[in-house]
């Protein structure tokens, strides 16, 4: 279930985008990079960190990341937000690479851009749809939430070390006594536990376009937030059988005939009524609401790509 947990959700919602065939500006790219395809799943690696993305210093630790993975950190957007082959999801690499001298972390996604457009061929357009989404919102009696404690600082930052980021995945102990995943939404430790076939997950430190990436990952649709709400909150959610089989099928993974959700859904139907799922009371409990609605999204349309990136 490691993949309830990855990945934030933006709220960039636009009402119109060009359509112009691009590829990124010449002249930002990596030192060197080795791309690499990676090896079937293994339960150490990922207890390991070893899924994500780690930058420390002028190396950058890519593992078990899919095209569409690695499109969406390039270009900082969303999985829902790309439109292109199927089989972007199908294979995963492994990236080593170096920044060049001078060079700033945040400057890695565009790095990114470069090497997929090199070995991978890639181009794209920008264009605006409209798709069904569920956007959060806030409840008629308004929010009940409570405050994150603040940050403590950081030992790095408080010796002067080289800054790093890392969003790669850490999986440890066991369901059914206790599991925690740390870094995978980027808001510090997600703690799960599972009982009598439901799942309780509850994080520390949790923003309200985070907590609507991460109901996303349970329903048939985006959830956008809506909520205007800053900050971060203590949050947690009862998860069903149901809601755990939706999320094995949010993450492309097969599941038995009759093991329930929402099988045979598709983007092109209408946004179900989410009080069908335990996640609404999940929700309302919290003050907050689901509501379908249809909204113009910013996308990225694949114009080329190649299924394998030429030789390192």
């Amino acid at each position: 279930m490691s993949k309830i947990v990855l990945s934030g959700i933006g709220a960039g919602l636009l009402v119109a985008a060009a359509a112009i065939a691009q590829t990124p500006a010449a002249g930002l790219a990596f030192e060197v990079a080795s791309i690499k395809l990676s090896g079937p799943p293994d339960q150490a690696k990922i207890m390991s960190g070893g899924v994500g993305m780690k930058v420390d210093g002028a190396r950058v630790d890519i593992g078990f990341l899919s095209l569409v993975n690695l499109i969406c950190t390039a270009y900082n957007v969303k999985a829902y937000q790309i439109s292109g082959p199927d089989w972007m999801s199908a294979q995963r690499f492994d990236i080593m690479a170096k920044l060049p001298a001078g060079a700033r972390q945040d400057q890695v996604p565009e790095m990114l851009q470069a090497l997929l457009a090199e070995r991978f061929k890639l181009t794209i357009h920008r264009a605006s749809k409209e798709i069904q989404i569920y956007a959060l919102v806030v409840g008629k009696n308004g929010p009940k939430l409570k405050e994150s404690p603040p940050d403590q600082p950081s030992a790095s930052a408080a010796d002067g070390a080289a800054p790093s980021t890392d969003t790669s995945l850490r999986v440890s102990g066991d369901p059914q006594k206790g599991m925690t995943v740390s870094n995978g939404l980027g808001s510090g430790t997600v703690k799960m536990t599972m009982a009598n076939g439901a799942m309780h997950m509850e994080s520390l430190k949790m923003s309200m376009p985070q907590f609507a990436e991460a109901l996303a990952r349970f329903l048939d649709h985006p959830v956008v937030d809506m909520t205007a709400i800053k900050g971060n909150y203590q949050m947690a959610l009862d998860l069903s059988m149901e809601d755990l089989m939706n999320a094995v099928r949010s993450a492309g993974m097969q599941v038995p005939a009759g093991a329930g959700g929402m099988a045979g859904r598709g983007a092109a139907e209408g946004a179900s009524d989410p009080s069908s799922s335990s996640l609404f009371n999940n929700v309302q409990r919290l003050g907050l609401k689901l509501e379908a609605r249809k909204a113009p999204v910013d996308q990225i349309v694949i114009d080329h790509l190649e299924r394998l990136p030429t030789e390192n």
